[in-house]
Formats: structure tokens, C-alpha cells, sequence
């Protein structure tokens, strides 16, 4: 027979799970489309960060103690991300390195 203490625990951990997959669903893009000022794209805003880091935070078991670690990952991913596309989105538009443009 299930202690007190077993049930609570498996409880926490369910309302664990379901953060994690409500942080995952409401996930934003890191790269929203700024056509006007592509040097927007390079900078994530403060939302997307926070929700990173919270994915973060759940990935590692969501346990305390690291949060400025995964913000800082956080950061870094989207930053990644966000150049990467708008490299994709420079060579899908014939301005890569070899198009001769010089751009």
C-alpha cells in the first residue's frame, strides 16, 4: 500500500511533466520575422529567453540552484538559432558568399 509521502511525491512529479509540456507547447519561435530591421533578429526578447530557460530548468529535473547558467544557454541557443536562419534565409535569396554580389 502507497505512504502519504509516495503519492505526494508522484503528484509533484506529474504537475512537473505537465509545466514541461505546457512550456513546450506555448514555445515561441526564436526567430520572428522583423523584414524592416534584420538586426532585431539577432537579439531574442525577453520572453523567448524566459521560456528557454524554463525548458532548461525542467530539462535538468527542475532542480534550483542554476538559473543563471540557463538563462545564459538559453540565450545562446536562440542567439544561434536566429543567425543560422537569417544566414539560411541570406544563401535562399541568392546573396550567399559564392552568389557574386559581394554580400
Amino acid at each position: 500500500m502507497e505512504t502519504i509521502q509516495v503519492r505526494k511525491e508522484r503528484a509533484e512529479r506529474m504537475k512537473l511533466k505537465d509545466k514541461r509540456n505546457e512550456a513546450l507547447q506555448v514555445r515561441v519561435s526564436p526567430n520572428q520575422s522583423h523584414p524592416e530591421n534584420p538586426s532585431v533578429n539577432d537579439k531574442p526578447s525577453h520572453e523567448e529567453i524566459r521560456l528557454r530557460a524554463y525548458e532548461i530548468y525542467l530539462e535538468r529535473g527542475g532542480l534550483p540552484g542554476n538559473e543563471l547558467d540557463d538563462w545564459h544557454r538559453a540565450e545562446r541557443e536562440i542567439q544561434k538559432v536566429a543567425l543560422f536562419k537569417r544566414g539560411w534565409n541570406r544563401l535562399q535569396q541568392g546573396h550567399g558568399p559564392d552568389s557574386g554580389d559581394g554580400n
